[in-house]
């Protein structure tokens, strides 16, 4: 099985368990709180990588160029904005269609790919980002009273454009920062990842402190409160970033968000195993949607 295979399997499931994790966080602080932890918390931890390379490991530190600058900047800045988008959804009656429609990030990934990098897939990469997708969206809509009819009639509605921007947003993410570490050019995909995840996560802590010192002082009151479970976020966060940027500096944006749609599956188990939810016979069929579409991506 190919490097980037393995990575991204792990990545999805740490970002499930940081998913999971930022679930209690809820609790305890507001969505902006529970969204700047995996920042926040997770800059030493990507600093950590940085200097465990250097220092241990013995591989040269690359040099920024401009495209890198760049390329970094556009991704954390579209990442906040595509978590901004999702979280303003929430705040409409039917949400979880616009969250449907944001799950389109690897289709509009491999737009951007192909727009800004030449990356080119094949028709079976294609099928198998078109059957994972369904499967993705039955199981976003499954619990919702709203049903897949809704999905498709909502085509033209506010929260359907939120979803489609937000999916946008990440997915010009995925391709800006494989574009950031393709542009350091060495020594190695490990470090060209490692460095590019702590411009990106830098970036993005400060941009989140500001926006909170501003607009929402009282939530790091609520940060500091929580900083055990908080610190432990960041590290899964940290381990989970770092595994999708190496495997984007190995393969293409579009192809290994396909394949990071097995998150997914780590989500549903979740939902069965830990929190004892009910499940339903389309949420079932999306499971097996994804697998499909996972296998198709793998073996053709």
């Amino acid at each position: 099985m190919e490097t980037w295979v393995l990575i991204t399997i792990a990545a999805a499931f740490l970002q499930n368990i940081r998913s999971v994790l930022q679930k209690h966080l809820k609790g305890v602080m507001g969505t902006t709180g529970a969204t700047f932890v995996r920042f926040g918390f997770g800059l030493p931890f990507a600093l950590g990588f940085v200097a465990l390379f250097v220092m241990v490991m013995g591989y040269r530190l690359p040099t920024p160029t401009p495209a890198f600058i760049f390329w970094v900047a556009l991704g954390g800045l579209a990442q906040i904005a595509g978590q901004a988008l999702l979280i303003q959804m929430f705040g409409h009656r039917n949400f979880t269609v616009g969250t449907a429609y944001s799950r389109t990030e690897p289709a509009q990934a491999a737009v951007f790919g192909l727009m800004f990098l030449g990356d080119r897939i094949s028709f079976a990469t294609i099928l198998a980002i078109a059957i994972s997708l369904v499967g993705v969206v039955l199981i976003s809509v499954a619990r919702s009273a709203t049903g897949a009819a809704a999905l498709i009639r909502s085509v033209f509605s506010r929260t359907a454009a939120l979803g489609l921007v937000s999916g946008s947003a990440f997915g010009l993410a995925a391709v800006s920062y494989r574009a950031a570490s393709l542009a350091l050019g060495g020594p190695n995909f490990m470090m060209q990842a490692a460095v590019t995840l702590l411009a990106a996560i830098f970036l993005q802590t400060c941009v989140m402190l500001i926006f909170m010192r501003l607009r929402e002082p009282d939530e790091l009151g609520r940060i500091r409160a929580a900083w055990k479970i908080s610190a432990l976020v960041g590290l899964v966060g940290a381990g989970a970033s770092f595994g999708w940027f190496m495997a984007m500096t190995l393969q293409t944006a579009a192809v290994v968000k396909a394949l990071a749609q097995i998150e997914m599956i780590f989500t549903f188990a979740s939902s069965v195993l830990i929190f004892r939810e009910h499940v339903n016979r389309v949420e079932i069929i999306g499971c097996i949607l994804i697998v499909a579409g996972i296998l198709v991506l793998l073996l053709v």
